[in-house]
């Protein structure tokens, strides 16, 4: 059985900041093979010293990215991706910025080579409360939120602390369910957004990351309700914001454990790695110790 393509869907309102995050992503690719896909070029300029060539509806990335524009039929050019050799290892759709990504994520899960490994939505601390007030886009902004499984703080620098803390509260009061990841300048490591992160390494990220995010390799010596150890991981105070790996099943056979956020995916797959977890979260929130317990059964 081919592997299905996972597919991250950016979203957020109109200046939220979803170009200057893209195109740290594409920096940060680390050899995967990114597949950008946008509405239309213009709306998300790629930064002049990534594009190594570029056509009409085409931009070729250093390090083997691309970034395509699908114009009205989204499902077209997932396809035509599918169908490169290479295919992509990891497909980013930087949605506009009124659409709903449940949506499109509802619309993705129906085609059978992709995965909707996760939905990221932007919070603009400095405008988005004052504008999900607004009459007219008050509700696409509610609705955006309320589709993410990631919700990602970004121009926290535009505002103080005590207005950020508050932000803060009123996302977790009006959306307690999707984990809040803080940016500075869209710098947020790919282990985060993406889930490419081996399940053989403890490594987040590199670089100037480190000291924000810390990850845990867990060896799942056990056997395990795969089932519920991804709930519980999900949805419990461990302090994970992602997690990936292998896992013995109760039943026998070996189970893939995805997690971003509050949302857990269970999987069988014909060819399965290892045993092996790597849990990443905020540091001096992740729970190691409890991870331990939950792995070793």
């Amino acid at each position: 059985m081919t592997a299905r393509i996972p597919v991250t869907i950016i979203g957020g309102y109109l200046g939220a900041g979803k170009t200057t995050l893209v195109n740290q992503m594409l920096r940060q690719a680390d050899g995967a093979r990114l597949a950008v896909l946008v509405n239309e070029f213009g709306a998300l300029p790629i930064d002049e010293d990534l594009i190594i060539a570029q056509d009409d509806t085409l931009i070729s990335i250093a390090g083997g990215c691309i970034c395509c524009s699908f114009g009205s039929d989204l499902t077209a050019a997932m396809q035509d991706l599918a169908t490169r050799d290479p295919a992509p290892d990891h497909i980013i759709i930087e949605t506009s910025g009124v659409a709903l990504p449940g949506a499109i994520a509802g619309s993705i899960a129906l085609l059978p080579r992709f995965s909707v490994d996760g939905i990221c939505v932007l919070a603009d601390c400095a405008h988005a409360r004052a504008l999900s007030q607004d009459e007219y886009v008050g509700d696409t902004i509610t609705r955006q939120f309320a589709d993410a499984n990631l919700l990602l703080l970004t121009k926290a620098d535009l505002v103080g602390t005590d207005a950020l803390d508050a932000f803060r509260t009123w996302l977790t009061e009006h959306w307690p369910a999707p984990r809040q990841v803080l940016s500075r300048h869209g710098k947020v490591p790919n282990a985060i957004l993406l889930g490419q992160f081996s399940n053989t390494s403890a490594t987040a990220t590199g670089g100037h990351h480190d000291a924000a995010y810390a990850s845990v390799f867990l060896d799942c010596d056990a056997a395990v309700d795969a089932q519920t150890l991804a709930q519980t991981l999900a949805t419990s105070e461990t302090g994970v914001l992602r997690a990936k790996g292998f896992v013995d099943d109760m039943s026998g056979r070996r189970a893939l454990i995805q997690i971003v956020g509050p949302r857990a995916e269970v999987t069988f797959p014909d060819e399965p790695a290892a045993p092996g977890l790597v849990c990443i979260g905020l540091a001096g929130r992740l729970d190691t110790d409890r991870l331990r317990q939950l792995t070793h059964g």
